[in-house]
């Protein structure tokens, strides 16, 4: 049957598929309804996941026939090459990436067996790493460094695949970073602190530092809650950013809230 394809900014693609454990009857609709799909969209490979399967089955037209690649993993890449490549994810927009042009790869075929295989082929190569990609939550935006994906999101919404405002969806760069940053700076200051009896340093100097550490970690700690609220913020902001969960904020505060307080407690007994 045919199903719907997930296009950007849909990110509903971005989690990890789960192995395949079982190849029967569910496994041959599923594997049925990637095929129907490609066909109907004249497609020379997917992924379960672009139409919404999250398993690891990708399916590659070769000579006709539709190949299925269960559990798919590369084992070894070699010839590194820039690869200019389309996907139906963005609406066939171009965007080069870096790949392979020799893999080996291992998968189970549809019957349930393993299989190995090496491909020395750039555009064959650079299908199979676009389709494994899906799979374990990586699309071709995931593969550029910060300046290339912001300059992609932008042709992408000048091609009208994204809208111009763009308030809904994720910044390159979040303004929460700055707060990290000053407090990863004062962290540092305060473990360097912890060093400078080694040396030949006057009680007075120590006795500053000290003053330092107790003056950072309140510093630290006003950060860090700002820090969360801003992210609360940019959350309810941008939707679509995954970045900005509650877990991955609580996380960074928690990190160097905890390291103030040991090196606190450090600075209490070391320099105090």
């Amino acid at each position: 049957m045919i199903q719907p394809i997930k296009y950007y900014p849909d990110n509903s693609i971005n989690v990890n598929a789960g192995p395949i454990r079982s190849f029967k009857e569910n496994y041959n609709n599923m594997l049925t309804d990637i095929i129907d799909t490609m066909k109907e969209h004249n497609l020379d490979a997917l992924s379960a996941i672009q139409i919404g399967y999250t398993y690891q089955l990708m399916v590659i037209k070769e000579n006709e026939e539709y190949c299925a690649y269960a559990n798919p993993r590369i084992i070894t890449q070699n010839k590194p090459f820039d690869s200019t490549e389309e996907s139906i994810y963005f609406k066939n927009h171009a965007i080069t990436v870096k790949r392979y042009e020799e893999l080996s790869i291992v998968y189970d075929d549809k019957n349930g067996d393993m299989k190995t295989k090496k491909i020395d082929n750039k555009e064959e190569a650079s299908t199979f790493q676009r389709k494994v990609d899906y799979l374990f939550n990586t699309t071709l935006l995931d593969r550029l460094n910060p300046n290339q994906r912001e300059q992609a999101i932008k042709a992408l919404a000048g091609k009208g695949i994204m809208p111009d405002k763009t308030d809904d969806y994720c910044p390159t760069f979040s303004k929460k970073e700055y707060f990290v940053s000053v407090t990863d700076k004062l962290l540092f200051f305060m473990f360097i602190s912890l060093l400078l009896p080694l040396f030949n340093i006057s009680k007075e100097t120590l006795d500053g530092w000290y003053t330092y550490d107790k003056f950072a970690f309140l510093s630290v700690i006003i950060l860090m809650i700002s820090f969360f609220f801003y992210a609360q913020y940019e959350a309810k902001k941008y939707k679509q950013c995954t970045s900005c969960q509650i877990g991955n904020n609580i996380g960074v505060m928690l990190k160097r809230i905890i390291s103030s307080i040991i090196l606190t407690i450090g600075s209490y007994f070391i320099l105090g």
